[in-house]
């Protein structure tokens, strides 16, 4: 057996803890007997992730649910291989019930015609549906469910003390989750999803993908701020609520207003 690298107490990631990336981040969070796995990821690496679960001493029978963050091929391929070896349930928020158990390339972004991306979509059967608001347990561990929307209307993340399982909200450069329309994005619930952290008491965000960090409110204030120029932007199509240039261009044409040199 392999020493268990744990990144807090109770807590592993399985790319940290295989010393390689194999693909998004994979949270293992463990108290006493039970265990439960945070997103999968693809459906070619869920051996992988099983290995070195077996490898460091966890029997594969006690774990208590598989967890999708949200409604992501990469994050959720896997579940329906994981679900059958495992011999467990799946859990998600409501919003990506019906995406998850009917196997939706299109909305899952397994399926992206033209820039030649084509995945499987293993559907999955949901047994269990968690809100915000929720408390989940883990043995005497205790993790409170925030919906978080804005990167998808399902992204879920999970609050356990001083830890925020972040999902695609946030990441240690500043970026976001992508924001497309066909994938049910909301700019103005990204932020309100943003300012939650933000004004929040938790220390340390884990996020669905690359390294931990401590949370960082000034930069937290600068990608609020840099989502707020979205809602205004026409590179955001759908996703923006207005393009303030097409007003002033009624304005000018009202006024006769000619190019100025």
């Amino acid at each position: 057996m392999l020493a268990r690298k744990e990144i807090f107490p109770n807590v592993i990631e399985l790319n940290y803890q295989a010393g390689e990336l194999l693909g998004c981040n994979v949270y293992l969070v463990f108290e006493g007997n039970e265990w439960i796995l945070i997103d999968i990821g693809f459906e070619e690496t869920v051996e992988d992730y099983i290995d070195v679960i077996r490898n460091i001493d966890f029997p594969l029978a006690n774990c208590k649910t598989l967890i999708a963050t949200h409604a992501d091929v990469d994050h959720i391929q896997g579940l329906a291989k994981a679900k059958q070896i495992l011999g467990t349930t799946v859990t998600s928020h409501p919003l990506a019930v019906k995406a998850l158990e009917s196997g939706d390339k299109l909305q899952t972004f397994a399926e992206i015609a033209l820039q030649d991306i084509h995945l499987d979509m293993p559907p999955v059967k949901i047994e269990h549906q968690i809100v915000d608001g929720d408390i989940l347990t883990v043995g005497k561990l205790e993790l409170e469910v925030w919906h978080t929307p804005g990167h998808t209307n399902s992204q879920l993340s999970f609050r356990m003390g001083d830890l925020l399982f972040s999902g695609d909200n946030i990441y240690r450069d500043g970026c976001v989750g992508a924001i497309d329309a066909h994938h049910g994005s909301d700019i103005p619930d990204f932020i309100k999803s943003l300012e939650r952290i933000r004004q929040s008491d938790v220390k340390w965000l884990l996020p669905s993908h690359g390294p931990i960090f401590r949370k960082d409110n000034a930069m937290l204030d600068k990608t609020i701020a840099r989502l707020n120029s979205y809602l205004h932007m026409a590179d955001f199509g759908t996703c923006a609520v207005d393009w303030p240039l097409m007003d002033e261009w009624e304005d000018e044409i009202v006024k006769g207003v000619l190019p100025k040199e």
